[in-house]
């Protein structure tokens, strides 16, 4: 697969979102077969994948760094602090005390049995701590050998400023795709003046984009989406318009809905490598011959156009989850 730069990390043009082998998308898999399909991902060509503290809590790093410590080498691994902690109990809201960082990072090393995170995101922006203080204390992390690379997650155009002023900003990672296009106003540009990677999360929309949900799918009891108002069954009919456009590229150019969604997300900028995630090993594949496919000139004028063109309905997030975003 092809490499890209986030900032002066390489990493595959396409990464692993591995919060789904251990939470939000019900039901959670067997471990066995998420190490197989990790270990299947590295032998596919895929070198970034994506964890965090938060998800499990604290089970899906142990998982990551079971699956790729034979090929620790081979991979570069981005883990995330920030939440709230008591322990080994997450207990809500946000967390990014220097002390609380350091904390969060010995149990992250502890868990992905790594010596040094090549990626370390802050999860979500805290309004109570300084994000001087934040990246202050990441530059002091990377002096000790602990992290290689900074990053931030799901924040606004003046905290990626005055964090990247502290210590370089590799990364920033965000929601991104053909059904939620904010990124693009403020935020992208602020990324390449400052030369700074972008990650996109949910790529497919959450598995929307890829056409297997419509109005009539039914979510088991503690799935995320049943969380999410654009998951609600009258906002899934509204916007079905977005998954016939990708549909009708996909049956052109003889590819899949998945393939097409994340072939344009490739296609914007050339340092943007998104994370799509997945539980089964059809889709892995699936996902990684979309970094292959390239879209004409009027695939991408008609995706641009189209999605531009909808108003898609419903939040991306419940109103408890949308308080952390940094604006």
């Amino acid at each position: 697969m092809d490499k890209r730069m986030l900032g002066t990390l390489e990493v595959s043009a396409l990464g692993l979102g591995c919060m789904g082998m251990s939470q939000s998308y019900l039901p959670i898999p067997d471990e066995g077969e998420m190490i197989a399909l990790l270990r299947t991902a590295v032998e596919r060509g895929v070198t970034f994948f994506d964890t965090a503290q938060i998800y499990g809590p604290l089970t899906n790093e142990r998982l990551v760094g079971k699956a790729l410590a034979p090929v620790r080498d081979q991979v570069v691994i981005a883990t995330k602090f920030g939440f709230a902690f008591d322990g080994d109990r997450a207990v809500g809201g946000v967390d990014s005390a220097p002390a609380s960082i350091r904390r969060a990072v010995e149990g992250s090393l502890e868990r992905l049995g790594v010596e040094t995170i090549d990626l370390l995101y802050q999860h979500r922006v805290d309004p109570n701590v300084p994000i001087e203080d934040v990246a202050g204390t990441v530059r002091e992390l990377i002096g000790e050998g602990k992290v290689r690379h900074f990053g931030l997650s799901e924040a606004g155009v003046q905290t990626i400023r005055r964090a990247h002023a502290v210590q370089p900003v590799a990364a920033l990672q965000s929601e991104y795709s053909l059904w939620w296009r904010e990124p693009e106003d403020a935020i992208m540009p602020t990324l390449e003046e400052l030369g700074i990677g972008f990650v996109p999360f949910s790529p497919l929309g959450k598995g929307f984009l890829t056409g297997a949900i419509d109005d009539k799918t039914t979510f088991e009891d503690g799935d995320f989406r049943t969380t999410v108002p654009r998951f609600d069954a009258d906002a899934r009919a509204a916007n079905r318009s977005i998954v016939d456009l990708i549909a009708a590229i996909a049956e052109r150019e003889g590819a899949t809905p998945a393939q097409v969604a994340l072939a344009w997300v490739l296609a914007q900028r050339p340092w943007a490598v998104p994370i799509p995630g997945t539980t089964k090993l059809h889709r892995l594949e699936e996902n990684i011959a979309a970094a292959e496919l390239q879209l004409s000139d009027d695939d991408l004028r008609e995706l641009d156009e189209g999605s531009a063109a909808i108003s898609f309905a419903g939040h991306r997030y419940s109103e408890a989850n949308e308080r952390f975003i940094d604006r």
